[in-house]
């Protein structure tokens, strides 16, 4: 695992937009694993600049999202297929049939994971999985007590989720559905590289529990420690609780690959 530490919340998500950007270039026909949420938000619109100002060519690229709501169809403004033609979709040239997110309308949720994991599989794989962390330490929505073998599947969705995203649904915990499709671990880690993007305080404690202390089932990040090609970029308040920045900070500084994304220059 690689640690980029950005001074501040903008930096980090520029960054992030930074190594998408170099996938696609690197790769026009890239297998993009995308996530949501509010940073998500900022690095869609970097990546929807880039687009219109410079070319960034999205029509070769095929999209999987991580995880949808149980129960809301794509036309709900709180599934996440809205979400994604609202900050993204809509305003690049990717092709429609190119982008998959789980159908949260499905009659059987588990067949629709099943066939969601195989069209994973039938696409190649993940060439880069965009991750967000979860205050819980979930990724995707696997939340606490995941199994690291865990596939596509349908779960529970944990009381702090719930609590956590109310505000979305008018602030009703009651509103909010309580299960999901979800990206397993397994399925994460077999993604060629990943990319976990994480800002603000309220991260910070989770954060060093993903980074420095064991793998655990708890903390479902964690097994991000087992990924062959992980980069984590942070901002100064997510890596707050750090212990080992004398590590991170030598990692930064002699890392061709860190030093390379930060470097202020037009891609």
């Amino acid at each position: 695992m690689k640690i980029l530490i950005c001074p501040d919340a903008a930096s980090a998500r520029s960054v992030a937009a930074r190594v998408l950007k170099r996938q696609i270039a690197k790769k026009p026909s890239s297998v993009l694993g995308l996530a949501t949420g509010r940073t998500m938000e900022a690095i869609y619109q970097l990546l929807v600049t880039d687009h219109r100002e410079k070319n960034l060519d999205f029509s070769s690229v095929t999209t999987f999202n991580l995880d949808e709501y149980v129960g809301l169809d794509g036309l709900h403004e709180q599934s996440y297929r809205y979400y994604m033609d609202k900050y993204l979709f809509s305003q690049v040239n990717i092709h429609a049939n190119r982008t998959h997110i789980p159908n949260g309308a499905a009659l059987d949720a588990n067949a629709e994971a099943d066939a969601y994991e195989t069209a994973i599989t039938q696409a190649g794989g993940i060439d880069l999985q965009l991750l967000g962390l979860g205050q819980n330490g979930h990724i995707g929505f696997n939340e606490p007590l995941s199994s690291q073998r865990c596939r596509t599947r349908a779960v529970t969705l944990a009381q702090i989720t719930l609590e956590q995203n109310s505000e979305m649904f008018g602030g009703n915990q009651a509103h909010v559905p309580s299960r999901a499709i979800t990206m397993g671990i397994a399925t994460i880690l077999e993604s060629h590289a990943a990319l976990l993007v994480v800002t603000g305080p309220a991260k910070a404690d989770i954060v060093a529990q993903v980074i420095e202390e064991p793998v655990t089932a708890m903390v479902p990040g964690s097994a991000l420690q087992f990924h062959p090609s992980c980069l984590i970029v942070l901002d100064e308040d997510a890596a707050s609780s750090l212990c080992g920045r004398s590590t991170i900070n030598w990692q930064m500084a002699h890392d061709p690959e860190l030093t390379g994304l930060v470097q202020d220059h037009d891609d």
